[in-house]
Order: structure tokens, then sequence, then C-alpha cells
């Protein structure tokens, strides 16, 4: 492929994190917690999970439930480092990251619960939120991530989808 026909690639790749941006500044003022300045950034990183995840629609839908699991086990953290505080003090939150996160490895057991970077990114993106986000709870947080995180593989899709089909047109036109 020329440096010509490879150069529509980035601009596709532009036009489509152009349109992330755009739905989040319409989307974000119907989102929870209110007042808040827009997610996109979940968007970004479900985009690169769903090129780690084997840019199949498959491995979305995968990737999907483990960044939904990595919201379970971090409220499954925050509850048991809450729990064990008033006992333990300094260690509660560590021993509770190393308990949960040692548990959550055996998901990789199972074939739609196996994308474990996407949990540990999913995690991530929930710990950020509780944190960063004013009027964060568990369920704002958990519901807005996934919506976001469900546009990011989307477009994860989408960029595949077309790539495939603008290459494929590439190969035909030079036989």
């Amino acid at each position: 492929m020329s440096f010509k026909q490879f150069a529509l690639i980035p601009v596709i790749i532009g036009i489509l994190a152009f349109g992330i941006q755009v739905l989040d500044q319409l989307l974000s003022p119907a989102m929870p917690p209110a007042g808040n300045v827009g997610f996109s950034w979940i968007c970004f990183q479900s985009w690169a999970v769903y090129f780690f995840s084997g840019c199949t629609l498959k491995g979305g839908i995968k990737a999907f439930i483990s960044y939904g699991l990595g919201i379970i086990v971090s409220i499954l953290i925050i509850t048991l480092g809450g729990i064990m505080t008033p006992a333990l003090g300094f260690f509660a939150v560590p021993l509770a990251v190393g308990v949960v996160a040692c548990a959550a490895i055996f998901l990789e057991r199972n074939e739609w619960t196996s994308c474990i970077p996407a949990l540990f990114i999913g995690s991530g993106a929930f710990f950020a939120f509780m944190n960063y986000i004013p009027g964060a709870t568990f369920s704002i947080a958990a519901f807005t991530i996934m919506v976001y995180c469900f546009v990011g593989l989307f477009f994860g899709f989408i960029t595949i989808l077309l790539r495939s089909k603008y290459e494929k047109k590439i190969k035909e036109s030079e036989k």
C-alpha cells in the first residue's frame, strides 16, 4: 500500500476521534452526575481495549463483560477496604486490593470473562471516577462508565470495519 493510499486511514481514525468528542459533548449533559465535563477519556480507553481484544465482535463483547467485571471488582475492594479499615487502618485497602485482585485473576479461566486487561482498565476507570468526579456513587459511576465503554468499543468495531473495507478495496484495485 502506497503512502498516498495509506494516508486515508489516519484521516478516517481522526474523523472517528472527532466523532467521539462531538458525541461526548452532546451526551455528557444527559449523563450523571450533573455538571460533569464529559467522559470521552473512557471512550478512548475502551476504543484501545477493542484493539487488544482481537479486533473482533466476540473480543469486543468479552472486553465489555470484563470492563463491567472490573467495576464489580472495584466495588468489592472499596467495600472490603471500608469494612477492614477499623481493624487494619493503613493496610486495609492494600489488603483488599491484593485479595480481590488475586481472586479476579480466576476469571481468566472462563472464555467470556478472560479479558483481564479490560478488567483492570475498567477497574481503574471506576476508581478514577469515584475519586475525581464530584457526586459519584457506585451506581452512577457504573452506569456512566459502561455507556462510555460501549461507545468506545463500538468505535473500535467501526474502525476495523472501515479499515478492512478500505484495505480490501485497495487490494482489489491493485489486481
